[in-house]
């Protein structure tokens, strides 16, 4: 195949290009932040199960303290009730009965305030610890909030970028031999290297040095001949710097 030098060289741009077209479609699809916005979604998922059981155990005491606070409540009325039936009463024996009573719902309250106390004390404990539960989730929430608001700004600006490369590579691509960037092309998406530039007798493009029989091989092609690396496949493009 022929081509002029310069179509040659402009190979080593498109091929550039390219290079930076590739990267501006990783940072647009696999922003450096997702690996961490993923994590802090696990963290979370499992942070949201803990707060459930924590509100679980919350709601748990806060039941029973409204067991024991209606249980108090009734027994300090029905002691009440006694204590007029007492004031009222005639009867010897009915007052015994109901001073005897007296004395157990008062023992029966007492009780029932000491557990009271206790189930309070679980009900604040359970109540710092799911406050403390949705301090980390709150956390967690921000900084993911932080980091998928700066992956989408930065995905935002690798589409732009790749659409401005896109549009330099159209460009330069209209100046090359159609002929030429079909073959450039066909060797570059074969997963290969579709051009190389070299320089001092190594290929850049496989970091490969020639042997001396490809050297002169080369060496003694015309400047118009597209030549090959003998290593990667790739165009060789040769300039001043080759050390031919």
């Amino acid at each position: 195949m022929k081509a002029t030098p310069e179509n040659q060289r402009t190979l080593l741009e498109i091929a550039e290009l390219d290079r930076r077209i590739q990267q501006a479609e990783r940072a647009r699809t696999q922003p450096a932040q997702g690996a961490r916005i993923n994590e802090l979604a696990a963290v979370r998922k499992q942070q949201l199960g803990e707060l459930t059981a924590l509100t679980g155990a919350l709601d748990d005491a806060r039941a029973e303290l409204t067991r024991l606070e209606s249980d108090v409540s009734l027994a300090a009325q029905r002691r009440d009730r006694d204590a007029e039936r007492l004031a009222a009463a005639t009867d010897p024996k009915q007052a015994q009965a109901l001073e005897n009573e007296i004395d157990s719902l008062g023992r029966r309250i007492s009780m029932l305030e000491d557990t009271e106390l206790e189930v309070m004390g679980r009900v604040e404990e359970a109540q710092a610890a799911v406050d403390a539960q949705q301090a980390l989730i709150d956390q967690t929430q921000a900084e993911g909030a932080q980091l998928t608001a700066a992956a989408k700004a930065d995905m935002a600006a690798a589409t732009t970028e790749g659409e401005h490369l896109a549009r330099d590579r159209a460009a330069l691509a209209g100046t090359v031999a159609a002929d030429l960037l079909a073959e450039f092309e066909r060797r570059a998406s074969r997963g290969g290297i579709g051009v190389g530039l070299l320089r001092r007798g190594v290929c850049e493009g496989c970091r490969m040095v020639l042997s001396g029989t490809d050297i002169n091989e080369i060496r003694r092609a015309a400047p118009d001949e597209v030549v090959s690396c003998p290593e990667c496949g790739a165009i060789l493009v040769r300039t001043e710097e080759s050390g031919l």
